[in-house]
């Protein structure tokens, strides 16, 4: 009867501690970062900027989040803490691997916790009340929702200037040309660049 006993015993236990560890807990991502994608200014096609680096300005530690890479978006996590994050974008190709051709991204937004479920625990929402950015490759930075989340989506749009063919077969003939420049697309969150 004491063996009978200490193998319910085992069993119960068991099956406790199996159930315990179900996998129908947090299957969300935990984490509140903001994903910006690349675009050209010149046809608003997606784009993917080869030998870039971006880091983190004024951040603890190693900051870079892009080393040297090729890449068409970058997610820009920002800093709880504080009520502003800056980013650097810097160009290792050869003929603009200056620091001075670097381009700054600064984001000023309010953190908000939040409390998601007893599975994924609390998190910050982040919602972006200005930003300002330097125009040397960088033409404009939209903004598509200024409430950044855990839904892993794209919310900002960076549009960087881009050779096109019509300028490489340029012959100096503008007679017939339409000269002005294309838009991004409009919006209330599209912001002008700081001087």
């Amino acid at each position: 009867m004491g063996n009978l006993l200490k193998l319910i015993s085992t069993a119960v236990l068991s099956a406790v501690i199996l159930a315990g560890c179900n996998s129908s807990g947090c299957i969300n991502n935990q984490n509140s970062i903001p994903l910006a994608g690349f675009y050209s200014y010149g046809t608003f096609a997606s784009i993917s900027v080869p030998g870039l680096t971006v880091g983190g300005v004024g951040a603890p530690g190693d900051s870079l989040i892009i080393n040297n890479g090729n890449t068409s978006s970058v997610y820009l996590p920002f800093r709880a803490e504080q009520p502003e994050t800056s980013f650097f974008f810097h160009y290792n190709q050869e003929s603009i691997a200056n620091d001075a051709f670097n381009d700054t991204l600064t984001f000023t937004y309010s953190s908000l916790p939040y409390f998601a479920s007893e599975e994924c625990g609390a998190m910050y929402r982040y919602v972006i009340t200005d930003f300002t950015y330097t125009r040397h490759l960088i033409d404009s930075v939209g903004l598509l929702d200024s409430v950044i989340t855990n839904v892993d989506r794209e919310r900002i749009r960076i549009y960087f200037r881009t050779a096109t063919e019509d300028e490489d077969e340029d012959d100096g003939n503008d007679e017939n040309e339409d000269t002005e420049a294309p838009q991004p697309p409009t919006g209330d969150d599209n912001k002008q660049p700081e001087e």
